[in-house]
């Protein structure tokens, strides 16, 4: 199939952002790398838009009228110029996130770039952002980036250790890559610098209770979504750097709810060997279904499998608990491995079984079966 040419340029600009990401998530990646792939990105994407509007983004010297030529040529506009077409408000919050970077890219300082990367992270999210937007809205949902790129793992939002970290690198930026960003943004509206499109900042907040199938990793909350009451709540809050979190307690124990002397029967009632309290105490802790006795929140745990009953201040588990631990020990060999240690198999004794009367005369017969012993150790756990 013959695409059009917008249509090659297109790809090849996904192509530049996806490297861009690459680089920018990589734990070695190089702050130029992302820089110079972004800027290849808005700039075919945005030759791609001209083509297909059929606007020529070729230079003309206004004199002659004629094309400018590099290598016999005709020389398209340059990403400068792109952003001045396409967003002819100068204080247009996207136009002003793009030129920042195009200023960056031509003065980045090599051995500065960790420190560039950590200052200017939320601007460089925007930028991402903005192109994944001009890119849908002007050629379709098609065209989205958004199944191929993840959210990356950070450190810096788990440790306090790893927020100091970044606190103290971002510091140690030299003054004249802090003067090309100051200088840049004193002429700047204040509301423009708190606008998404131009510093898209975010604050993660973990999310706690029962999982659905439905549930990303990320779930994004748009302002525009919220109540004013909500609204005004999450712009202080981001403002202030703080965060406020409403706990949410996951279901208490129901009717389907299992004690761990219930669990402990209903799993040895399809073993051949025992199953007692202990080992549940051993399967939960090993893992981590539910917090430790006395944990400071008593309801951080997997809800599929166990749930905080706040009237008897203990722990219940799900019948997708029982079939976790049946998945995990249900054979000797399974149970050696996640033990270490031998099962202790059922006692077999043989019983007699009474003679059924019929006309050939049958003989009393032996029959053996498994006995499990009365367990009156079972407890919480």
């Amino acid at each position: 199939m013959a695409y059009a040419r917008w249509h090659h340029i297109l790809v090849e600009s996904q192509r530049h952002a996806l490297k861009a990401v690459d680089e920018w998530n990589s734990s070695n990646g190089n702050y130029s790398d992302f820089l110079t792939h972004m800027h290849k990105a808005w700039h075919y994407l945005l030759h791609a838009e001209f083509h297909r509007a059929k606007i020529d983004y070729r230079y003309k010297d206004p004199k002659t009228g004629q094309y400018r030529l590099i290598d016999g040529e005709p020389k398209a506009w340059d990403l400068e110029w792109c952003l001045k077409r396409r967003y002819p408000n100068s204080g247009d919050p996207i136009r002003l996130n793009a030129e920042l970077f195009v200023a960056l890219r031509n003065k980045v300082e090599h051995r500065y770039e960790h420190n560039l990367k950590i200052a200017t992270g939320g601007k460089a999210q925007a930028l991402v952002m903005n192109y994944e937007h001009e890119m849908v809205s002007h050629f379709g949902p098609a065209f989205s980036l958004a199944d191929r790129l993840r959210f990356p793992v950070s450190l810096q939002s788990l440790t306090a250790e790893g927020r100091e970290r970044l606190r103290v690198a971002a510091a140690k930026l030299p003054k004249g890559a802090r003067d090309l960003v100051a200088k840049f943004e004193a002429a700047i509206d204040p509301a423009v610098l708190d606008d998404l499109k131009y510093d898209y900042r975010v604050r993660l907040v973990p999310i706690v209770g029962s999982k659905t199938d439905a549930d990303l990793a990320i779930n994004f909350v748009r302002l525009d979504d919220l109540s004013e009451e909500e609204r005004k709540v999450m712009v202080q809050a981001g403002r202030q750097g703080t965060v406020i979190v409403k706990n949410r307690h996951v279901e208490v124990a129901g009717k389907d709810k299992l004690l761990p002397a219930q669990v402990a029967r209903l799993v040895e009632d399809q073993l051949p060997f025992e199953f007692r309290v202990r080992e549940h105490t051993e399967m939960w802790q090993r893992l981590k279904v539910r917090p430790v006795a006395g944990a400071d929140d008593p309801y951080g745990t997997d809800a599929c499998y166990c749930v905080y009953n706040e009237a008897f201040k203990g722990y219940a588990y799900t019948p997708a608990w029982v079939a976790l631990i049946l998945k995990e020990i249900g054979t000797v060999e399974k149970y050696r491995a996640f033990f270490l240690r031998e099962p202790r198999m059922k006692k077999v004794i043989n019983m007699p079984r009474q003679a059924t009367p019929s006309s050939s005369g049958d003989q009393q017969l032996g029959r053996k079966i498994s006995v499990r012993p009365v367990d009156n150790s079972a407890r919480p756990g």
